[in-house]
């Protein structure tokens, strides 16, 4: 790398392309070691993509925002255009949740507050675009981020009570009825 690399405005043009792609916020030491920069200078340059975005200088004011949120920094739909996204994703998105949206829903409905790993791990699957796609949806929302790792927490909406026809989710049905308890077999594996 040369010197002009490490130049405020040539991170600042990397870390765009990070900030792009990545779908938690990241700290300033994350950011700077994937663009391999020092932390000043990606301070720096991420001063400067704020200001640019929010339109400093007379410039345009961007319909997205970078924001430090829990410790890290992502980009984010300005709050004035929330409502416009969230039309357009709706619109797009079609009228039936699929099995794994179905089977993700229901982890974060019975064990929120939930990061994404912690669905993830439950339904031994990635879930990223699942997530993504009920939070669009408008029936899970970001609640908040933890203050250790920055991972973001679920939580369901007023929405799915709405669509599930119910007033709070203490309605929903107790799911320790409905899992199988593993009796069934091991009483005929005790008498082999």
């Amino acid at each position: 790398m040369t010197d002009d690399d490490v130049t405020p405005a040539a991170v600042a043009r990397r870390l765009e392309a990070i900030l792009l792609v990545i779908e938690e916020p990241q700290s300033l030491v994350s950011l700077a070691a994937a663009v391999a920069a020092p932390v000043p200078t990606v301070r720096q340059a991420i001063d400067d993509l704020v200001a640019d975005y929010d339109g400093a200088d007379g410039g345009t004011v961007r319909g997205f925002e970078l924001r430090e949120v829990g410790g890290g920094w992502r980009l984010y739909v300005r709050e004035d255009y929330d409502d416009l996204v969230s039309e357009f994703v709706n619109q797009q998105a079609p009228s039936r949740l699929s099995q794994a949206a179905l089977e993700t829903l229901a982890v974060i409905a019975y064990k929120q507050p939930v990061t994404r790993s912690q669905v993830a791990s439950i339904r031994a699957v990635n879930v990223d675009s699942v997530v993504r796609t009920l939070v669009a949806r408008g029936l899970i929302t970001e609640l908040f981020a933890d203050s250790e790792t920055g991972a973001i927490n679920y939580g369901t909406t007023d929405a799915l009570l709405v669509n599930l026809g119910i007033n709070s989710l203490d309605e929903l049905p107790h799911i320790s009825p409905l899992l199988d308890d593993g009796a069934d077999g091991f009483a005929e594996e005790i008498h082999r």
